[in-house]
């Protein structure tokens, strides 16, 4: 059995790396500058076991498509952020949400 997890992110409408991300992540000591944003086309659906979508039109648009028999899928309701605070909000919230998910894992 394999350990660990390869984390993919892509999303319905790619529009480029958030400065106001990248400075929340900073804020916690994560480079996230050289990311790029990736399409949903770009993601090998095949390997993939579970798919965390987290804004209302990703859950939407990602509910007509073909997955993967063994793709477990989760939404999280993340408000797409605005401000420098609603970016830290965000990150906090999602961070908690993975620990959770990575806990309820193990």
């Amino acid at each position: 059995m394999k350990s660990g997890f390869t984390v993919l992110s892509a999303g319905t409408n790619p529009e480029g790396l958030s400065s106001r991300a990248v400075k929340a992540m900073q804020e916690i000591g994560q480079d996230i500058s050289d990311q790029t944003s990736k399409h949903l086309d770009d993601v090998p659906w095949k390997e993939v076991d579970y798919a965390i979508t987290l804004c209302g039109s990703a859950n939407e648009t990602c509910v007509t498509m073909n997955w993967p028999e063994k793709c477990v899928r989760e939404h999280w309701p993340i408000a797409d952020p605005n401000s420098d605070d609603e970016y830290i909000n965000a990150r906090d919230e999602i961070r908690d949400r993975i620990k959770n998910f990575v806990n309820n894992m193990i």
